[in-house]
């Protein structure tokens, strides 16, 4: 079922926050850019709680039950309010915000998030790695209310390409999914994939649901959200692994090491160590990379 271009009223932060972001790129040209922000310097943001509605939408959208998320809201919905403040952190570096990616994400849930209650964010740049060719950006972001404080830790990744890689730099050999890893689900992404998640977080980045921008950019067409990857995998461990129990989610992280073409389709795998993966099949490609540890 298609997600309701509704839910884009309820993304007024976020919306405000690309917008902003956009214009703070004006006018920097490569010159007078802003200080690089000190990695232990915390900002401080609220956000309305997520409305029943679009919690209800999105563990559908991603494969879930919405009754598995009565009076909670879905940490692994996270992207949703944390994104403008991320943001705020990436623009007081001197990258240029345009070309940035998500190269991986992870959330560490101490306890649930009461629903309809309002968000109290806490942000900082948790690191910068800049080896010339590239930077890392990461950010580090503890969301809570006042009755539930420092309920969940999450990071946010970005790449940002500096320069060209050389033709005679070697490739990193790109990780497949172990032959012995076990199938936890089965995911198809449709056309209007990277739309539907665009509605329901606000991240609208038209590489995600515009093919025309999208090869423009670089990639064979539109391209699944990191966070959206993040939100399967994790969904597929809570239904087929936990009942239904996110609270049993101790640690899950992922890193996002190839584009998701749309339409498309991957499954969720999970190996006996606890690296979890989205990917092909066994001995396929992957593009997500992660590991998760159960409370």
């Amino acid at each position: 079922m298609a997600v309701s271009a509704r839910f884009l009223l309820d993304q007024g932060r976020t919306l405000g926050a690309l917008g902003r972001a956009v214009l703070g790129m004006v006018g920097k040209g490569g010159a007078g850019l802003p200080p690089l922000l000190g990695t232990s310097e915390w900002i401080e943001d609220t956000a309305p709680a997520p409305s029943d509605a679009l919690i209800r939408a999105f563990v559908r959208s991603v494969g879930g039950d919405p009754s598995h998320y009565r009076r909670v809201v879905p940490p692994h919905l996270f992207s949703q309010w944390t994104f403008p403040v991320a943001s705020r952190l990436f623009a007081k570096t001197p990258y240029p915000l345009v070309r940035i990616l998500n190269a991986g994400t992870s959330m560490t849930p101490a306890t649930p998030l009461p629903a309809r209650e309002k968000l109290l964010v806490r942000a900082r740049m948790e690191s910068i790695d800049d080896d010339g060719s590239r930077a890392i950006l990461t950010v580090k972001l503890v969301t809570g209310t006042r009755s539930a404080p420092d309920a969940l830790t999450s990071t946010i990744s970005a790449y940002v390409p500096l320069a060209k890689k050389r033709k005679d730099e070697k490739k990193k050999p790109l990780p497949t999914v172990p032959d012995g890893a076990r199938e936890l689900a089965f995911e198809r992404f449709g056309p209007n994939a990277g739309r539907d998640f665009a509605f329901l977080t606000g991240d609208v980045n038209p590489i995600h649901w515009i093919p025309a921008y999208a090869r423009a950019s670089g990639f064979k067409g539109c391209i699944l959200h990191g966070f959206g990857m993040f939100a399967h995998a994790v969904e597929a461990v809570v239904r087929t692994r936990l009942s239904g129990s996110a609270s049993r989610i101790a640690h899950v992280e992922g890193k996002f090491v190839r584009p998701l073409l749309l339409p498309g389709s991957a499954g969720v795998y999970l190996s006996e160590t606890g690296h979890l993966y989205l990917g092909d099949a066994p001995g396929g490609g992957v593009y997500l990379d992660g590991r998760l540890s159960l409370a």
